[in-house]
């Protein structure tokens, strides 16, 4: 079985899908992430690295390929792969900055030249399952929608295809898009016991989250909660972990809790076998394996 993944920026891998990542690497599953910039308008965390911002040296995005490299390490993946191959379209800022309007931000790039991108490598990793975002993308990042918008037409293209060796049809069987639920997010920002010093609660409706009854899988990562984790670190510029390890903060030091769940919307496919909750606990639930039939 296959499982891409597809991220606008190197740590939103880990932050919205690390659990994902390393539990279905721990069930024998190949699994791809592809991102589609290097995330280089990003504001960077401490001082250490700190001249690497767009506005001095530039150089944060070569940096933040090192970082997402030995976050998809610890998760056990395969090695990251970048859209149109390492910076070829630029972190695209969020939308009204000047970044936003540089001819290379990702936002900008040629709509059929980005598609056919994303398609060659759908094809080319053929994977039993896709991953990608809601229409706002999480947050309403440009970067996020621009990818919601390619990864569903990929999937539909791609629909098209056929195993050119015993002409059985080939499709993606499942595209989802990752979500936080709102109890979710509520009841994980109950849990926190200590916000660390500097940081501080979100206010009402500042962290993303979509009704309960949207979502429709859940899937239990505690099992690879210390690789999620670990990850985390491992994105040091972007995300700070609590001296607890149960919540992080990006430059923002609004305080996230690290889920332990991690949940999904089924937007094309068929739902598989539900598990107590009424929703589904495995993303591969009722995906047929044609590479073992034939």
């Amino acid at each position: 079985m296959r499982l891409l993944l597809v991220h606008a920026h190197p740590d939103d891998e880990t932050i919205t899908t690390g659990g994902t990542i390393a539990h279905y690497v721990r069930a024998g599953v190949d699994v791809t992430v592809l991102t589609c910039s290097l995330g280089e308008e990003g504001e960077v965390i401490g001082e250490r690295w700190a001249g690497l911002v767009a506005d001095e040296a530039d150089q944060l995005g070569g940096y933040r390929i090192h970082e997402l490299d030995r976050a998809l390490g610890v998760l056990g993946s395969n090695p990251p792969r970048f859209l149109g191959g390492a910076g070829r379209w630029r972190d695209s800022g969020m939308a009204g900055t000047p970044a936003a309007l540089n001819p290379r931000a990702f936002v900008n790039a040629d709509p059929d030249e980005a598609l056919s991108a994303m398609v060659s490598v759908v094809r080319e990793v053929r994977p039993h399952v896709i991953v990608g975002y809601d229409p706002e993308g999480g947050y309403g990042h440009p970067d996020h929608q621009q990818v919601h918008a390619l990864v569903t037409a990929a999937f539909d293209v791609a629909g098209t295809d056929r195993y050119p060796e015993a002409g059985q049809p080939w499709a993606p069987q499942k595209f989802y898009w990752t979500v936080t639920g709102e109890n979710q997010l509520r009841d994980g920002l109950a849990a926190v016991a200590e916000v660390p010093p500097g940081w501080r609660m979100p206010e009402e409706g500042e962290l993303p989250s979509v009704p309960e009854g949207e979502v429709t899988t859940s899937l239990d990562v505690r099992g690879v909660f210390d690789q999620k984790r670990d990850a985390l670190h491992a994105h040091a510029t972007q995300v700070t972990v609590a001296p607890s390890g149960l919540e992080y903060a990006l430059s923002n030091n609004i305080v996230q809790p690290i889920l332990a769940e991690e949940q999904y919307v089924l937007v094309r496919g068929e739902l598989g076998e539900p598990a107590e909750s009424g929703r589904e606990s495995d993303l591969f639930s009722g995906v047929l394996d044609y590479d073992a039939d034939h």
